[in-house]
C-alpha cells in the first residue's frame, strides 16, 4: 500500500529510464504503486509521489508556491477554488485522445464545466462503516444519529474523517440545515452537534482509516466507500452505511498546477489515465468507481458485487451531489471547523 510520505518509483522498474520526470501530489494510499510502475516502464518517465493529509493541506501547499508538483488529485470543492484563483494549467482535457472514453455524466463538472482543467479520477460516497461485533446489539441504524448521538458503549470508539467539507455536510444533513447555509444560527446548530459528539470521538483522521478498522482500534469510522470496501476484504461482516438523512456523492479529479515543471509529461499522464484498462486498475486498487466507459470488463468481481461501491438502487435518493456554496457559507464552515478543532 502507498503509505510513505514520499515514494520514488524510478528504481522499481529495474531498467534504464529516459530523462522525463513526473511529480505527483496525492492522498496517501490512493494510487496503485504497480500502476505507476507500469507507467514508468511504458513511457520511461520517472515518477515521484508525495502525499498530503487533507485538501486544506493541498491548497495551502499550492498557494505557498506549488512544491514543484506536476499532477494533483483535488476534490470538486478544491478544484473550483483553484480554477477561480488561476492556480491550474489549462491542459484542454476535452481535446485529449482518451476524453472520448468518459461516461457522459463526467464530461463536465462544477467549476470546470467544459473540462479545460481536469479529468475525473475516482468517485464515491461518504458514509460510515461499523464492525457488528463491536457495537451494541450488533447493528446500527441507517442514520447519522448512530455517530452524532452514539450509545454510551461507543464513547471513544468512533473515528471521524479529518475533512472539513465531509464532516460539515454530514452534520448539516443530520440537523436538516442546508450545507450551503449563510445563516449563523444554522451554522451554530451544526457546531452544537459536532461539539456534543466530540467527547465520543477517538480521533479525526483521513490516514489509516482502513487499517484502523481492520485492527479493531475503533468500532465505527466515518469513511469513504472505497476504504469501506477494502475493510470488508479483511472483515467481511463490516457494514457500510448510507445514512438516510443524506450521503455525500463526490468526485475526485486529476489536474495540473499552473507552474508544473513537467507540463507535457503531466498532460500525457492525464490522457493515459482515461483509458479503460488503466482506469480499472486504479479502481481495483482504491476500491472506488471510475468514470471511464469500457472499464467494467477489467474490474475485479468483488468490486462489482460490493454494495459499498455499487450503490443499491433503493439508496439513490440518499445521495447528495456537490454544491458550489457562496463565500459567506464557506466562511461559516471554516469558522465552525476552527472552533471544533481548537
Amino acid at each position: 500500500m502507498l503509505m510513505a510520505s514520499a515514494i520514488s518509483l524510478g528504481a522499481m522498474t529495474g531498467g534504464a529510464l529516459a530523462d522525463g520526470e513526473l511529480n505527483l501530489y496525492n492522498w496517501s494510499n490512493y494510487f496503485s504503486p504497480e500502476l505507476l510502475e507500469r507507467y514508468e516502464k511504458e513511457t520511461g518517465t520517472r515518477v515521484t509521489v508525495d502525499n498530503y493529509a487533507s485538501e486544506e493541506d493541498l491548497l495551502a501547499k499550492l498557494q505557498a508556491g506549488g512544491g514543484g508538483y506536476d499532477v494533483i488529485f483535488p476534490g470538486t470543492t478544491t478544484l473550483g477554488v483553484m480554477v477561480e484563483k488561476g492556480m491550474l494549467a489549462k491542459i484542454d482535457v476535452n481535446q485529449m485522445e482518451n476524453f472520448k472514453n468518459l461516461l457522459p455524466a463526467f464530461t463536465t463538472i462544477a467549476g470546470d464545466e467544459d473540462r479545460t482543467y481536469s479529468a475525473p479520477y475516482m468517485w464515491g460516497t461518504t458514509g460510515f462503516t461499523y464492525d457488528p461485533a463491536m457495537v451494541p446489539g450488533g447493528k446500527l441504524e441507517d442514520s447519522w444519529k448512530a455517530i452524532f448521538e452514539p450509545a454510551d458503549e461507543l464513547k471513544g470508539n468512533i473515528a471521524m474523517l479529518n475533512e472539513m467539507s465531509d464532516v460539515w455536510n454530514a452534520a448539516a444533513y443530520y440537523t436538516g440545515v442546508s450545507k450551503c447555509t449563510e445563516d449563523p444560527a444554522e451554522a451554530q446548530k451544526i457546531l452544537d452537534v459536532l461539539m456534543a459528539q466530540k467527547p465520543h470521538v477517538k480521533l479525526y483522521s483521513n490516514d489509516g482509516t482502513i487499517d484502523r478498522m481492520i485492527a479493531g482500534e475503533v468500532a465505527v469510522h466515518m469513511q469513504w466507500n472505497g476504504a469501506a470496501h477494502r475493510v470488508k476484504a479483511e472483515k467481511p461482516n463490516a457494514v457500510y452505511v448510507y445514512p438516510a438523512e443524506g450521503t455525500t456523492f463526490w468526485t475526485d479529479v486529476i489536474a495540473v498546477p499552473k507552474d508544473a515543471p513537467n507540463l507535457e509529461e503531466a498532460k500525457a499522464f492525464v490522457n493515459w489515465m482515461m483509458s479503460p484498462e488503466v482506469a480499472a486498475a486504479a479502481s481495483n486498487y482504491t476500491g472506488y468507481s471510475n468514470a471511464v466507459a469500457g472499464s467494467g470488463e477489467f474490474l475485479k468481481d468483488d468490486l462489482k458485487a460490493d454494495p459499498a461501491v455499487n450503490t443499491p438502487a433503493e439508496y439513490n435518493d440518499r445521495l447528495r451531489a456537490f454544491e458550489n456554496c457562496s463565500p459567506a457559507s464557506k466562511d461559516l464552515r471554516e469558522k465552525v471547523w476552527t472552533k471544533l478543532k481548537s
